[in-house]
């Protein structure tokens, strides 16, 4: 038995080389961490065990059968993150350019398998030259395998992707079915075909971070929601991330605070950040922070369409989704980028249990030739539908503004809202007072003898009639207007009335949202 374990120790040893030390030198060189390295920055420390360390391909083409490396590219394993179990893959560049071939393929799929059964979040470390070429189609068909599963898996487990190197082809589709995608400047990029390609094809010359880098992607594209300078600065990002999250989907995560801030003085900035006039603009995530735990709010997508906030935060300890308007950007109205973003953030909310609260100062749907074309009908209609389909505790505060169909579509009472809060400053109506006065009162303006002071006057009438939260609380569409103050304590009780929401839908395969 000596002998075997000696033997079992040799080739443990072995596994740890990995490409050599020639290999790990220049990945350094790149300034790219190596994959032992970078799980020991995602997991706590010692926590991480590893899986089918043993596995080699056994492929017989040409440069590929002499070189057996166990492992084949690619470290998978489990471990502890801020003390709770997750599962992890990380490619190893040193190996065959982390390209994925058949059973690199298998370990990661049986890593997937294994997750799920434990109920466990799976996060991806990418730094893959996608399929391995000297495979053929069983490269294909592994990757076939990791999307299957992505799609099968989601909603059911939490799935992370970090881009940790150039990752093409089908290297950036598995990690586009996951949940959040996480890339670092400089160093990661995603793209379908690379610079050389396009460059042959369509004659077009562009580099790799121009084409597919982090801050492309970020605010372009909206396939990163996050990025950072380093890659040590993401890994704390993805453990501040899971902080928020549930393990699985019949999990309400909630994480005991060690220290709860007496936040009665941060209410008190709330009767100073919202202007009352509609038309002055602020920063929506100043309002978020005075009222949620330690003002510790983590904005999601930061990047893409600004004029949408969306993010987690703990209420009383629990995590809450949250979705509120930003007016200092086009008046915090909803165009093509921002319904999507919005409409997919909802979407998972509900598949993980996580309670939405939506922050609402809407001027309406974007207008313009451009998104009526693009098909702001359509993008809009996400917004829509996943509101109506979510299940999970709903509740709307209209701060200011809510014109139009957005606020119908920013989960109104119409939209199954649980509560619906209005602030006194809200003006909730068809449009605002402007645009309504002109057209409702059009004939009596032109007819005056002071066609200005007619239409002031018909503004302060049509405000104090229409563009109230009064009236809309008279018709049981808004629950209750309250202090400013009162936001944390009114939306912590709410949520506590939540607690346990049941509520049964018609029985069906499943809806046809309108991508």
């Amino acid at each position: 038995m000596r002998e075997e374990l000696k033997e079992l120790k040799n080739r443990v040893e072995q596994v740890k080389v990995a490409g050599g030390r020639i290999k790990k030198e220049t990945q350094h060189a790149r300034g790219k961490l190596l994959a032992r390295e970078r799980l020991e920055l995602l997991f706590d420390k010692d926590s991480f065990v590893e899986t089918n360390q043993f596995i080699s391909h056994r492929s017989e083409q040409f440069n590929l059968s002499e070189k057996r490396i166990v492992g084949d590219g690619v470290i998978t394993g489990y471990g502890r993150v801020r003390g709770r179990r997750v599962f992890a893959f990380a490619h190893d560049f040193t190996v065959f350019g982390g390209t994925l071939g058949e059973m690199h393929a298998l370990k990661i799929a049986q890593l997937m398998d294994a997750a799920v059964k434990a109920d466990a979040p799976i996060i991806g470390l990418n730094d893959s030259g996608g399929a391995r070429i000297q495979e053929g189609v069983l490269a294909l068909d592994g990757y076939g395998q990791l999307f299957y599963r992505n799609a099968t898996y989601s909603g059911v487990i939490p799935q992370i992707s970090m881009i940790l190197g150039p990752c093409a082809g089908g290297a950036v589709y598995s990690p586009a079915l996951t949940d959040f995608v996480f890339m670092v400047e400089g160093i990661s990029q995603m793209f379908i075909t690379g610079p050389k390609v396009i460059e042959t094809v369509t004659g077009e010359t562009v580099s790799a971070e121009e084409l597919g880098g982090a801050h492309m992607h970020a605010s372009r594209s909206g396939c990163a929601h996050f990025t950072a300078k380093t890659e040590q600065e993401l890994f704390e990002q993805v453990r501040r991330l899971l902080f928020f999250l549930p393990d699985n989907d019949a999990e309400n995560h909630s994480e005991p605070l060690d220290d709860v801030l007496d936040q009665s003085g941060a209410c008190e900035e709330l009767l100073e950040l919202v202007p009352s006039e509609s038309t002055k603009v602020y920063d929506v995530r100043h309002v978020i922070e005075t009222f949620v735990d330690q003002r510790d709010f983590m904005e999601v997508q930061g990047d893409f369409a600004p004029n949408i906030v969306i993010g987690f935060a703990k209420l009383a300890g629990e995590s809450v989704g949250i979705v509120a308007n930003q007016p200092k950007v086009m008046a915090g109205s909803l165009d093509l980028d921002a319904s999507d973003k919005l409409a997919r953030f909802v979407r998972f909310c509900d598949a993980f249990r996580i309670p939405l609260l939506i922050l609402e100062d809407v001027s309406g749907f974007f207008p313009g030739i451009d998104q009526e074309h693009a098909g702001i009908i359509r993008h809009g209609a996400k917004i829509l539908y996943a509101f109506a389909e979510a299940t999970v505790p709903k509740i709307t505060i209209i701060l200011r503004k809510a014109y139009g169909g957005a606020y119908v579509a920013l989960n109104s009472k119409a939209m199954g809202a649980d509560y619906v809060f209005a602030w006194p400053s809200a003006e909730i109506a068809v449009m605002g007072p402007e645009a309504a006065t002109s057209i409702i009162f059009a004939h009596d303006i032109q007819e005056s003898s002071n066609p200005e002071a007619t239409r002031k006057q018909k503004i302060t009438e049509y405000k104090q009639h229409f563009a109230n939260p009064y009236v809309a609380a008279a018709y049981g569409m808004v629950d209750d207007v309250i202090d400013p103050r009162e936001t944390r304590a009114k939306v912590i009780e709410a949520l506590g009335l939540l607690k346990n929401k049941q509520e049964s839908r018609p029985i069906r395969k499943h809806g046809n949202i309108p991508l």
